[in-house]
This record gives C-alpha cells, structure tokens and sequence, in this order.
C-alpha cells in the first residue's frame, strides 16, 4: 500500500467533513445547535466523499489488497515449508 495515497484520502475525507462544518457555523443558529452541524457535515462529507474520492479510496483499497495477498502467500510458504520439514 502506498502510504501517501492513505494519507491523501485521509486528509481529504477530513477536508470533506470540516469545509461544510466550519460554513455551517458562519450560521448563527446553528453554532446553537452545534451537533445538528456535525451530523449535517457528516452526511455532507459522506455524499462528497461517494461521489468525488471513488479514485483515491480504490487506490487505497487495492494497496491494501496487494499487501494482504503478499503476506498470506508469504505464511502460506512458511506453512509449506514447515509441512515439508516434518
């Protein structure tokens, strides 16, 4: 898995969330109900995130595939190699 391609998706999730929170508390009322802005950014950053972040959450996905297929193809050669030993 490529670290920054983890980073890079991270960071724009957060920047997903945080964009549409920080412009619904310019809103006088809803820096009152402060917690009815973080669902409404949740579900916000949610919907951006589907639509906009399909690629880097692929790359991510599919780095993290790869190194699972490499390390169970590595147990399962420690695994024959045992079986041979005894």
């Amino acid at each position: 898995m490529n670290a920054r391609s983890a980073v890079l998706y991270s960071v724009l999730r957060l920047l997903a969330f945080l964009v549409p929170f920080g412009i619904m508390m310019l809103i006088p009322i809803m820096r009152e109900y402060y917690w009815l802005s973080a669902i409404f950014a949740a579900l916000i950053g949610l919907s951006l995130s589907m639509i906009f972040l399909r690629r880097p959450l692929d790359d991510v996905a599919t780095g993290l595939a790869a190194r699972r297929t490499r390390r169970s193809s590595g147990e399962q050669a420690d695994a024959d190699a045992e079986d041979a030993a005894s």
